[in-house]
């Protein structure tokens, strides 16, 4: 059972800012000290009383069933205009469908000019700590989200448990649940937006990203194909069980289980070549880190590896990029699996990836992944996962 906590005010400083007040001022009369006394003794008060805490089951905790979440965890398309379309068609077809349902203000929130400066404003912060572009899901109308709904749906995997629409929606839902365990408003399924960069074609340069706290995923299309989906940004918080609309999520399991099973599945001289010397308390590639690649790969050559430890490299892999579309996705895997045995894979911390500071890299000649396990923002005293997957060449449909 892990303890919820809300982030703590910084008693001791407004203790010392009330004491210095009343000493700076002791020529004026003890009437007017005695009101200052009381006004600082009751802003301590204050700060005490914000501070709470909120203790989960030991095994599932409950998020919030908010009516974005309960509206978007019904899969089924209330689109059939757009039905009949197949691949990219499809997609151009749904996002104009969803950009008819706003009005003109709305419009020019979301459908902005495609840059790389704007393709880039996506971050791991929430939306109140680091401004996004696009239209947030809080100020839809249920049709409108629904169309959100439709078009998310033709770019995700759907159908499997915790992975593709599904890890979205239990991101979402564990973003609602820091709302109510002491993160606030700045929290919530409400709070992700979706922008479309460039207008929707089926022959120009276009993108759409879809971006909040803990998830951002974009598409980025031209000359009639998909040509890159990353940076593309997973981690949850709590990385615990959470129900919400009669099912349990818990997105980000399968990837930290892949990764230790990887690890440990690795002999003890494997294990050494592959351990890096420093700690690692974050991503090396996260926000606002573009481009950076190390000029050096560092740790074990998947290729040196048995045919069966190399399948769990792959299979690491696979839960990254099975996220999307199954023909995105084919395509994708198809260029991953031919650059494999010039892949390295590299780790710092324990082989269980159970433990804050535990991190893990896959790096490729085209594929990087990074997962890192850090401590708690809202949840105190328990890690939770970061994680970036990008690619050397085609982060940004490669512009």
């Amino acid at each position: 059972m892990y303890p919820v906590k809300r982030q703590r005010y910084h008693r001791s400083t407004r203790n010392g800012e009330c004491i210095n007040f009343l000493l700076q001022r002791m020529r004026i009369s003890y009437f007017k000290i005695g009101i200052t006394v009381i006004v600082c003794f009751l802003a301590i008060l204050s700060c005490q009383k914000t501070e709470t805490t909120v203790t989960p089951g030991s095994t599932t905790t409950s998020g919030s069933s908010s009516s974005i979440t309960e509206l978007l965890s019904n899969t089924t398309s209330a689109n059939t205009s757009c039905s009949s379309q197949t691949g990219l068609a499809q997609v151009v077809c749904l996002a104009e469908a969803f950009k008819a349902t706003l009005n003109s203000t709305q419009l020019s929130t979301v459908q902005l000019t495609y840059s790389k400066t704007n393709a880039q404003k996506w971050s791991n912060l929430p939306a109140s700590l680091s401004s996004r572009i696009g239209i947030n899901l809080g100020s839809l109308s249920s049709t409108q989200q629904a169309a959100f709904r439709d078009l998310m749906v033709a770019v995700l995997a759907l159908n499997a448990t915790n992975e593709g629409y599904d890890e979205m929606m239990g991101n979402l839902v564990a973003d609602d649940y820091l709302n109510t365990a002491g993160g606030g408003s700045g929290y919530g399924a409400g709070n992700y937006y979706l922008s479309f960069l460039g207008t929707p074609s089926t022959t120009g340069l276009w993108e759409i990203l879809f971006t909040g706290h803990h998830y951002t995923q974009p598409y980025t299309f031209n000359g009639g194909q998909i040509t890159g989906v990353t940076p593309a940004f997973r981690g949850v918080e709590p990385a615990s069980e959470l129900s919400a609309n009669s099912r349990t999520y818990q997105p980000f399991e399968q990837e930290r289980q892949a990764f230790a099973t990887l690890l440990t599945g690795l002999s003890s001289t494997e294990q050494t070549s592959a351990k890096l010397s420093s700690t690692y308390t974050d991503l090396v590639l996260g926000p606002g880190q573009d481009g950076k690649f190390p000029a050096t790969k560092s740790g074990l050559q998947v290729g040196t590896l048995s045919a069966d430890k190399q399948a769990l490299v792959l299979n690491t892999i696979k839960l990254y990029v099975n996220d999307l579309d199954a023909n995105t996705a084919a395509t994708i895997l198809t260029k991953y699996t031919s650059e494999l045995a010039n892949t390295y894979i590299a780790y710092s911390g324990t082989t269980s990836v159970a433990s804050q500071n535990d991190y893990v890299r896959i790096d490729g000649p085209s594929v990087w992944i990074e997962f890192s396990y850090q401590g708690g923002v809202i949840i105190r005293n328990t890690p939770h996962p970061h994680s970036v997957w990008r690619d050397h060449t085609d982060d940004y449909g490669g512009n």
